[in-house]
């Protein structure tokens, strides 16, 4: 593997104790649609149930298309929707060609493709390629050894106590739903890994067979018109191989916690991040890239999950000899605060991870939440919203947004009697709610009425966030002003603005709790955002940050918690900001 071209900040200077760091020269006119797309995730089953059966289907979704374009999303992506039994709902796939029942059927999808065309939207699917359930046919296949399915999956004999003579597994590896990685088969006489739930089993990506297999998958959703996948839990892909005694080895104890059946328990170095995982993104990379070049039409795009160090992450990019990864996507504003607690300083971490590690030429994202994290308004602060989403609108590159964001949906709260997440089943009542991923999963908030306007069922498969009825979609539209309409403020300046396409990017900490960035242009106004983290008012001076701004700048979009007026000028010094205020200005 190439080493990664780092790049070097242009510009260093030290303001009150911080880097000001100003990261890139202006960037090509000449871009792709990823390059500045917003992509909006949407979590199918809570999104919008056509059928009244208390889940969200594709139906569902294609009835709301509408709103996407209206928003401004360039592309969605749509986490799982292949036939599943939905252990961990749609990440363990049963068939990979065909969709789930309750979500509907290929002609619905197809109907979801045609509609999504019309209104110039694309379509993303997720591709689930580290596991299958075990209830897929070729797991059936392996179990039984069938030809050319025998190795399909990571199997081992286990080994034996030498003191006991039980069969053991054949290392002390932990999956990341709580207890070991290794499952027992008794028909095989074999255990199976499963990184994730015991009834997601590995599949062996060592077997070209495998290797060939998924890519099928790929070309099969691509020749449905898709405009390219979202790659789940890509590190863990590959595991150490085999010792010379055909053995695995163990992994060592972390020290992070003392619970054993955590998967943090132990360091994850020989079932994580390993090389051969990064080669494989490559291959899939030109599998996007054939299909165009056969086909026609738009660049289909490749998106990398991956919560890993920087310079393992910054490999998906490709190097000088091959493309690797469009975008391998941007977790540091997820996991730098929640980590150091949300601030100015950890804001400012979380991009310097990024835009000073990425190679040169290659494409920045942002994103602030998912379907596996606490809902983002949760994470920052409800005050920091609007403060979150002007971040990830303003900075370079490409947005993420996950469906609720735009509205400042928060966590609901779920009973353990009502848990669904497999995450958080696998541990007790006591310790769940340290696990459960399903308070940022409950249903789309589109109404005040029944359900939210998700579904007309009389139980939904997850409860309702308690403030939906008035933070919903029908509510914030009628609203003077209200976090949708911010956002889409945010969307149309960030189509509009050449500077916020094509533009360099400064930024730094000013005052200890805002953090301030500048996008600037030769010939076009620069774009100036400032964001007051910190839980108490405070003042700024703008030429500490940059002396080239001019004296007075215009306000172009502000927070809902902001008393200031918009289209008005304000000195750049002088600048008063309310606890969680954020502004987004101009400066021609």
């Amino acid at each position: 593997m190439q080493s990664l071209q780092v790049l070097i900040p242009l510009l260093c200077l030290v303001l009150l104790g911080q880097t000001c760091q100003d990261t890139t020269t202006a960037e090509s006119n000449s871009k792709d649609w990823w390059q500045t797309a917003q992509f909006y995730q949407i979590y199918p089953r809570s999104f919008m149930d056509s059928d009244g059966d208390g889940i969200g289907d594709l139906n569902g979704i294609t009835s709301k298309l509408e709103y996407l374009k209206d928003l401004g999303v360039t592309a969605a992506w749509l986490s799982p929707i292949f036939k599943s039994p939905m252990v961990d709902f749609g990440y363990d796939i049963s068939d990979f060609f065909d969709i789930q029942p309750e979500y509907g059927t290929l002609e619905d999808f197809r109907a979801l493709i045609k509609k999504a065309n019309e209104l110039d939207l694309k379509i993303i699917l997720d591709f689930v390629p580290n596991h299958s359930s075990d209830e897929n046919e070729w797991f059936k296949k392996s179990v039984k050894r069938e030809k050319g399915y025998e190795d399909y999956y990571v199997w081992h004999d286990g080994k034996v106590n030498a003191e006991t003579g039980e069969r053991e597994p054949p290392s002390n590896w932990l999956q990341a739903f709580r207890g070991s990685a290794w499952q027992w088969v008794e028909e095989r006489q074999q255990y199976y890994l499963h990184q994730f739930a015991v009834q997601q089993a590995d599949l062996n990506y060592r077997n070209p067979d495998v290797v060939a297999q998924m890519k099928r998958v790929l070309h099969y959703w691509l020749s449905e018109g898709v405009a390219g996948f979202r790659c789940d839990a890509v590190p863990v892909l590959f595991e150490v191989e085999m010792d010379e005694n055909g053995q695995y080895a163990d992994e060592e104890v972390s020290g992070l916690t003392d619970d054993v059946d955590n998967r943090n328990y132990l360091k994850s170095d020989l079932i994580e991040n390993r090389p051969e995982t990064i080669d494989m993104a490559y291959q899939w990379r030109t599998v996007m890239d054939d299909h165009q070049r056969i086909y026609g039409g738009d660049t289909r795009v490749l998106l990398i999950e991956t919560y890993a160090p920087p310079a393992y992450t910054m490999q998906f990019y490709g190097n000088r000899s091959v493309e690797g990864a469009h975008l391998p996507f941007n977790f540091n504003l997820i996991t730098v605060p929640a980590s150091n607690g949300v601030s100015a300083s950890s804001i400012k971490t979380a991009v310097d991870n990024w835009l000073l590690n990425m190679p040169a030429g290659r494409t920045a994202n942002w994103v602030i939440g998912n379907h596996d994290q606490r809902r983002a308004a949760s994470r920052y602060g409800v005050a920091n919203t609007d403060a979150m989403n002007m971040l990830v609108m303003i900075m370079p590159g490409g947005s993420v947004t996950y469906q609720g964001e735009e509205l400042g949906m928060t966590d609901g709260w779920i009973s353990w009697e009502d848990t669904q997440d497999p995450a958080a089943c696998n541990s007790n009542q006591s310790l769940y709610e340290q696990f459960t991923r399903d308070p940022s999963r409950t249903p789309f908030q589109w109404t005040s009425g029944t359900n939210a306007g998700f579904s007309t069922a009389a139980k939904t498969w997850l409860p309702l966030a308690e403030n939906y009825k008035t933070v919903n979609v029908e509510v914030e539209s009628a609203a003077t002003r209200s976090h949708l309409k911010i956002y889409k403020s945010l969307v149309a300046l960030r189509k509009s603005s050449k500077t916020l396409q094509n533009g360099a990017t400064k930024y730094a900490v000013l005052n200890e709790n805002v953090f301030v960035a500048k996008r600037y242009l030769s010939g076009s106004p620069s774009i100036v955002y400032v964001a007051n983290l910190g839980s108490s008012g405070t003042t700024i001076d703008l030429d500490q940050f940059d002396k080239t701004l001019p004296s007075h700048l215009t306000l172009q979009i502000r927070s809902l918690n902001s008393t200031k007026a918009e289209g008005v000028l304000f000195e750049r010094n002088g600048l008063s900001l309310a606890a969680g205020e954020a502004l987004v200005m101009s400066a021609s």
